[in-house]
C-alpha cells in the first residue's frame, strides 16, 4: 500500500511519554484490588484454600505462557531475520522480559504449599501409589524447584540479552548488534523448546502424577504462542490509540498478526487432536484416565468448549484475508482467543483437584485482574522507559514498507 511506504519517523511519537506513569499506576491499582479481593473471598470457596491455590496455578501458567510466547517471537524473528516485524518486535521483547515475575507468582507462594497442589509432594499419597513412587526420584519438592529456577534463568538471561541489545541498538545504530542477536537465536530457540516443554511436564502435567504424554510440551507450548499471538495486536491497538506508531504499524502488520493467529490455532487443534486420538485408539487406562476427568457429566461442555471455542470459531472468523486487516474484528478475535487460552490452562489444571464439578468462582476473575495487573504494570515499566519500536534496526525501513502479497 503506496500510503505507507514513506514515513517521517521524526513525526512520530515514539514513546509513551506522560501516559507511562498513568497506565502503570492504573495497572499497579488494579493488581491491587485483584489480590485483596481474591484473598478476602479465598476462604468462602467450597473447595477451601485447596481451590484458591489451583485457581492461582491456573492463572500463573497463563501469564508464564504469554511472556513465554513474547520470547519465542524475540527469537523466531531474529532466527529467521524477519524485516516485516521490526515494528512490533519491542512489544514482544517487552512482554517477554516480563518472565521473571511469574517466576515470583510460582515459585515464592506455591513453593510452600507444593503438597497441596502435586500429589506427588504428599508423602502419604506418593508411597502409596507404586507408580508414583517410581517417579519420585524426578518428582520431589527439591528437584522440582532447582529445575523451576533452571528454567526462569534461561527464560530471564535470554529475555534480558535480547532486549538490551535492542535497546542498545537504538542509541549507537551498530548493525553488528542484529548479527549477533541473529547468531544466538538459534541456541536460544533449542534452549526455550527444552525448558518450555519440561516446565509443562513440570508444573502442568505431574498434575496427575500417573498420567504422561510425550506430545504434552508441544501442546503447552501452541497455547503460548496463540495467547501471545493474540495479544500482540491488542498491545499495538492501545498503543496507536495513544497517538503513538500510528503510521508505523499499519494494516499490513496486523494482517500479518492475525495470520500468525490463524496458524496457531489449527496447529494447537492438531497436536490437541493428536494427544487425544492416539490416547483413544489405544484405550490405556493409564493414558485415558486424563480425559475421562474431562469428558465426565461436569467437565464435558468445558470440552466442547475447547473445541468450538478455541478452534472451530476462530478458524472461520480469521480465515478471511478482509478480517484480518479489520481491526475491529481483529481486536474481538484476539480477545477471544485469550479467553480461550485462559479457560484451556483452568481446564488443564482443575479437573485433577475437582473432576466431579466446575470450580468456577469470583477467585478466579480476581487472581486474573491481581496477576493481569502486575504483568502489565511491568511490562509498561520497560515500555515507558525506551522507544516503542527498535528506531535503529537496520531493518526497519523494510519494516515500514512491508506490504502483503
Amino acid at each position: 500500500m503506496a500510503s505507507h511506504k514513506h514515513v517521517d519517523l521524526a513525526s512520530e511519537r515514539l514513546t509513551l511519554d506522560e501516559i507511562g506513569p498513568r497506565w502503570q499506576m492504573i495497572a499497579l491499582a488494579v493488581g491491587a484490588i485483584g489480590f485483596v479481593g481474591a484473598f478476602v473471598a479465598g476462604g468462602g470457596l467450597d473447595g477451601g484454600w485447596r481451590q484458591f491455590w489451583h485457581s492461582w496455578l491456573a492463572n500463573a501458567a497463563f501469564f508464564t505462557s504469554l511472556a513465554l510466547g513474547g520470547l519465542f517471537f524475540t527469537l523466531i524473528q531474529h532466527l529467521t531475520r524477519a524485516g516485516w516485524s521490526v515494528v512490533v518486535r519491542r512489544f514482544a521483547e517487552a512482554v517477554a522480559a516480563n518472565i521473571l515475575l511469574p517466576a515470583l507468582i510460582l515459585l515464592a507462594p506455591i513453593a510452600f504449599k507444593l503438597s497441596t497442589v502435586f500429589p506427588w509432594a504428599d508423602p502419604a499419597v506418593a508411597h502409596g501409589d507404586p507408580l508414583v513412587e517410581a517417579k519420585l526420584g524426578y518428582l520431589n519438592p527439591t528437584f522440582f524447584l532447582i529445575r523451576t529456577a533452571v528454567y526462569f534463568l534461561i527464560w530471564g538471561a535470554l529475555a534480558h540479552w535480547f532486549l538490551s541489545r535492542s535497546t542498545e541498538q537504538d542509541a549507537s545504530g551498530d548493525p553488528d548488534l542484529t548479527v549477533r542477536m541473529q547468531r544466538w537465536a538459534a541456541p536460544g530457540t533449542l534452549l526455550f523448546a527444552l525448558s518450555a516443554t519440561f516446565f509443562s511436564f513440570d508444573w502442568l502435567m505431574s498434575l496427575k502424577p500417573q498420567w504422561f504424554s510425550t506430545i504434552f510440551g508441544v501442546y503447552f507450548f501452541a497455547g503460548c504462542v496463540v495467547g501471545f499471538f493474540a495479544l500482540l495486536p491488542l498491545i499495538a491497538m492501545l498503543v496507536q490509540g495513544a497517538g503513538r506508531v500510528r503510521g508505523l504499524v499499519n494494516d499490513e502488520h496486523y494482517h500479518d498478526m492475525g495470520k500468525l493467529v490463524f496458524a496457531f490455532v489449527v496447529f494447537w487443534a492438531y497436536i490437541g487432536f493428536s494427544q487425544f486420538m492416539l490416547m483413544w485408539y489405544a484405550n490405556l487406562p493409564e493414558e485415558t484416565v486424563w480425559y475421562a476427568y474431562r469428558m465426565n457429566d461436569a467437565w464435558a461442555p468445558v470440552s466442547w468448549l475447547m473445541l468450538f471455542g478455541h478452534f472451530v470459531a476462530p478458524f472461520f472468523l480469521l480465515m478471511s484475508r478482509h478480517m484480518k486487516r479489520r481491526k475491529p474484528i481483529l481486536a474481538f478475535g484476539a480477545c477471544w482467543m485469550l479467553a480461550m487460552h485462559w479457560m484451556d490452562l483452568y481446564w488443564i489444571v482443575m479437573p485433577q483437584a475437582f473432576p466431579e464439578h466446575l470450580p468456577f468462582s469470583m477467585v478466579d476473575g480476581a487472581l486474573f485482574l491481581g496477576m493481569g495487573g502486575l504483568f502489565a504494570f511491568f511490562a509498561l515499566r520497560r515500555l515507558s522507559s525506551r522507544a516503542l519500536v527498535p528506531r535503529k534496526d537496520p531493518r526497519l525501513a523494510e519494516s515500514i514498507r512491508f506490504e502483503n502479497i
